[in-house]
Parts: C-alpha cells; structure tokens; sequence
C-alpha cells in the first residue's frame, strides 16, 4: 500500500476530531494508568491538557477496583517488575469483564526475553488497542530482527504496515503505530498521519503520551480506529506548533502542553494532515 492509496475523504476528518476532543472536555473521562516512572508526570499533565482525569493507580491491591470506576485503561510495561507485571494482568482481565477499553504500550518489546514475553501474554489479552513503535510492533508480530535498540524503534513504519496489519488481525485490537508517519489498523482499513515534529524524540515519554491520549479517545468514542487517530494527530499538530515555538526539548515540553489544552477544530482544520485507505 502506498500513500497514493490515501484519501482524506469520509472519517477522520478534522471535524470529527475535534468533535471527540470535545467529548473528552466534556466527559473528562478517568484514565487509569499503570504506566512507567519514567513517564508518569508527562503523561498525567498532557491527559489533563486535553480534558481528561488521569490516574496512576498500580498496587495490585486496589487495581481492579480502580479499573471498575475508569472509563479506559492505559497499560505500559517501560519499567517492570513481577509485581507490576501481576497488576498488568488483574487490570487488563477486569477491563475485559467490564468491557472498558484498554491500550497496550509495549515498551521495548524484543529488547529482553521477559520484556517481549510480558508484551506478548498482554497483547492476547484483549486490548482496544495497541499503540507502539515500529520495531515493537514487528516483535509482537513475530517478525524476525525487528528488535529496536533498547526503547527505540530501529524499523520504520512504512516497512512494519504489514505486520500491524497482521497484528490486528490475529489479536482483534486497533493497532497504533507511530513514528515518522503513524499508521492505525484494524487489520482492514488503514488511517495514516502525517504529523509530528522530528524534535519530539528528543523529549522522553512522548511515545507512552500519545498512547495515554489514545486511552481518553478511545474512552468517548465508538470507533476505536477513528478514536485513536484521532488522539494521534491531535497530539502530532500539538507538536509541530510547539516545537516552531520552542528552542529545543526542554521548552517543547511547556509549549506542547500549552498547545494541546489551546487545541480547536480551527487549528485541526488548518494543520492535520490524515488519511484513510
């Protein structure tokens, strides 16, 4: 498939997305994150930036009573343990029996046997969606050499369509892919966006932000594919205008805050670039 296949035609239109970033406003759904210390601040203050309630709940203790009062989950495995990974998996049954939508980050998947072992029992799991980059997304595929270099995608997401295809197909989620150009299946139809700033890679977590934005679309919408597009190309226009605004990483970080809780239909209908095959 080549990106002469795309039309902007139909859903994703900036419309729409801004019609469920307004539902999230509205709603201000809760959010429940088991995500990794890396991240947690970051992501916490860019679901409030768009009108959503995030919580960074993950003692096994509580967890699945905290998933029964949440309208989505976010599961991240950036830095695990045995006792995170339980909680992974008592949330994510909970979410299943109360049909809540949840996303799965597999962070570094392929990098450790454990890690890609733990990525892959989730990923059969039932999630809404799977948001990652391109090599882990490959790895969960079951291609061969894809590992990344630690966190970091070494695969673009041009070469890994096929496997994300494949992967929401044999898993029933929504995958989400992102990089230079996100792609999100649903092992048929095909979302591309084409936002983003190269700058936004130098500003750790912002991978695990968009998949916890993803969480607070998916959390209002209907279609899970439209939903989580919709979170990604938000977030890419969010950081194209902030990183013109910005010096570098650092001050990237204050202005794209700034520019997803400014976010309107104005400037979605001046700035996404997304289409649909």
């Amino acid at each position: 498939m080549t990106a002469s296949n795309f039309s902007n035609a139909g859903a994703g239109s900036s419309a729409e997305i801004a019609s469920a970033l307004a539902c999230v406003r509205a709603e201000s759904p809760l959010v429940q994150n088991i995500t990794n210390y890396v991240v947690m601040n970051t992501t916490a203050n860019a679901l409030l930036a768009v009108g959503a309630s995030p919580a960074m709940v993950h003692a096994v203790e509580e967890v699945e009573d905290f998933v029964s009062i949440s309208r989505a989950l976010v599961i991240n495995i950036g830095t695990l343990s045995p006792r995170w990974v339980e909680a992974m998996r008592l949330a994510a049954l909970r979410a299943r029996a109360r049909a809540i939508p949840w996303v799965l980050d597999p962070v570094g998947v392929g990098a450790t046997a454990y890690r890609t072992q733990v990525g892959a029992e989730l990923a059969r799991m039932s999630p809404a969606v799977i948001r990652g980059n391109a090599s882990e997304i490959m790895v969960l595929a079951g291609s061969v050499g894809a590992a990344g270099k630690g966190v970091d995608s070494t695969q673009s997401t041009d070469d890994a369509l096929g496997p994300a295809r494949a992967l929401a197909r044999e898993t029933g989620a929504i995958v989400a892919m992102t990089g230079v150009v996100d792609y999100v299946t649903d092992g048929t139809r095909v979302a591309a966006v084409r936002n983003g700033h190269p700058m936004m890679a130098r500003v750790t977590g912002l991978g695990c932000t968009a998949s916890a934005l993803v969480g607070a679309f998916v959390a209002v919408h209907d279609d899970a594919l439209s939903g989580a597009a919709g979170a990604l190309t938000v977030l890419g226009v969010a950081g194209e205008l902030a990183a013109a605004r910005s010096a570098g990483p650092g001050s990237l970080q204050m202005h794209l805050l700034d520019t997803l809780y400014a976010m309107d239909e104005r400037t979605l209908e001046q700035h996404a670039h997304v289409s649909y095959a």
